[in-house]
């Protein structure tokens, strides 16, 4: 067989797909992903759907299991990013809250009430903010591939409704382990306790802790009002953007067809994130706010001269780490926001 025959026929096995398999030699058995939560809260949910959708479009050559509850990292989600970086896990849908110990600028989104809705939030993550950001996570040592969220977070405790920042005064809350989170909760008069999830739950059924802050729909799944959580208050002064990420190291050793497969697959998921993160949260539909209140939980809504009220709290926190977020970067948040 002379070399032109030998092209010839080279190509004829390319054309029939047998590239892909070649390549695929070098991938692993199993890629695992971490998430902090599981099915059948929103974040689990976001993370089993993006592994589903890979393995029915790759045909199984990428084969990725689910590792929830920080069980990867020891047990402390901030430092799944560091994790990731490293290759100690291959790919994540991380917190942009638990990656801002590493990742500076994520810290954005826990400016408190920058946000003021889901539109707010959507013209961060789905506009030019979006993709400053993706390519400073980029810049630290991960791909980040997608948006999905975990939600607006909101307040709760054992001891008494919450109104006004007065209300807050020695509550012992627990707290994400983000210096934002102290500095805020300090400046309303409370007394945060940085915890990891694994540690809270516990501390608020002893009563360790009086309260903690998270999305309802943590809220609702954990079922907290059996925690002695049965004062909530609805104020969404940040929100929890999720982030669909994968180690470089292994996300170059995918073919580039497998790649995009993997990149449209979690902007599929993280499509279908959102949607399971607002149900009963937005569009006039409040059946989640509905279910809480059906628990017999005395449930706050502010009105908008309350909500000011936390605003003037935190307004010096904001201020500050406007700084330390980069000035630039927030006042670009602060338009997109305002030309939702």
């Amino acid at each position: 067989m002379n070399l032109k025959t030998w092209i010839a026929a080279g190509a004829a096995v390319a054309s029939l797909g047998v590239a892909p398999a070649m390549a695929q030699d070098n991938y692993k058995d199993e890629y695992r992903v971490s998430t902090v939560v599981p099915a059948p809260f929103p974040w689990g949910l976001t993370a089993d759907r993006w592994a589903e959708l890979v393995a029915e479009r790759t045909d199984g050559r990428i084969n990725m299991k689910i590792y929830p509850g920080v069980q990867l990292v020891q047990g402390d989600q901030t430092r799944e990013f560091t994790a990731l970086r490293q290759g100690v896990i291959d790919m994540a849908v991380g917190s942009t809250i638990n990656w801002s110990p590493q990742i500076n600028e994520l810290n954005l989104f826990s400016l408190p009430f920058l946000m003021p809705d889901y539109a707010a939030l959507d013209a961060l993550t789905q506009g030019p903010v979006g993709e400053k950001l993706f390519e400073v996570v980029e810049s630290k040592g991960a791909i980040p591939l997608a948006w999905a969220e975990n939600g607006f977070r909101e307040v709760t405790n054992s001891k008494k409704p919450i109104r006004t920042p007065a209300d807050m005064k020695g509550l012992k809350l627990r707290v994400v382990g983000s210096p934002i989170y102290n500095d805020m909760f300090t400046a309303l008069g409370a007394n945060p306790t940085q915890m990891s999830w694994a540690d809270a739950q516990p501390a608020l059924t002893t009563g360790a802790v009086d309260g903690q802050e998270n999305p309802l729909t943590i809220y609702t799944v954990l079922k907290m009002h059996e925690l002695g959580q049965t004062y909530v208050t609805l104020w969404g002064y940040v929100a929890d953007p999720l982030i669909f990420a994968v180690n470089p190291e292994v996300f170059n050793s995918f073919t580039p067809e497998d790649q995009e497969i993997l990149r449209q697959a979690a902007i599929d998921a993280g499509a279908y994130g959102v949607e399971v993160a607002r149900k009963g949260l937005t569009g006039g539909d409040t059946s989640l706010i509905d279910e809480v209140k059906g628990y017999g939980v005395d449930v706050v809504t502010l009105t908008d001269e309350e909500r000011q009220q936390f605003v003037d709290a935190t307004r010096g926190v904001y201020d500050a780490w406007k700084e330390k977020i980069g000035v630039d970067l927030v006042n670009e948040a602060e338009k997109s926001i305002e030309n939702r």
